[in-house]
């Protein structure tokens, strides 16, 4: 029988076109369950680094009704801090904060050397389309649909929680670019 993490990992497979990823295990702080999994990309796409989760659906929030998350990020960068700041997050927030569409969450610092972006916010995955990040089973009740974090300024964070995140994304800024200046 094909576990869960199994259908999981094979589903990213098919969408990798083959590329290896490399795995890190963000110890639990959780009691009751594992470590979450951090599956990072080189170069996909090209000159990205992309990560995504597995591990933050295995918690309960009262909000995932439908379905369970996991979290995507793709950047242009080699920094693997990136992907596993997500992790971090991934592991730290399961069961309390709902990683829901227009989310934004204060890393606290800067997340990598590279950029002053200390924040996240929270949107569907650039680099998946939705019939590759939504419903995908794994043989709960729930499917897991996976959401994208994009790396973004302190005061765009703020600016997302007195506007929105629609008129965030409506300005000019390039969600992959992590030495970009801040939008607002």
């Amino acid at each position: 029988m094909t576990s869960r993490a199994e259908r999981y990992f094979a589903h990213l497979d098919s969408l990798s076109g083959g590329v290896e990823p490399w795995f890190t295990a963000i110890e639990s702080t959780k009691p009751g369950l594992p470590a979450v999994t951090m599956l990072g990309y080189q170069d996909l796409p090209e000159d990205h680094l992309t990560g995504v989760t597995y591990g933050l659906s295995l918690a309960e929030h009262e909000d995932w009704v439908l379905s369970k998350p996991e979290l995507c990020i793709s950047v242009r960068s080699d920094d693997r801090l990136w992907a596993l700041a997500v992790g971090d997050l991934a592991e730290g927030l399961r069961g309390e904060c709902p990683f829901e569409y227009g989310d934004v969450i204060n890393f606290g610092e800067p997340i990598s050397a590279e950029s002053a972006m200390s924040a996240f916010v929270v949107g569907p995955p650039a680099v998946l389309a939705p019939e590759d990040y939504t419903d995908i089973d794994v043989g709960d009740d729930r499917p897991i649909s996976i959401a994208g974090l994009y790396p973004i300024h302190d005061v765009e964070r703020q600016y997302i929680r007195e506007h929105g995140l629609q008129a965030f994304v409506a300005l000019d800024w390039d969600c992959y670019d992590v030495t970009r200046p801040p939008a607002v």
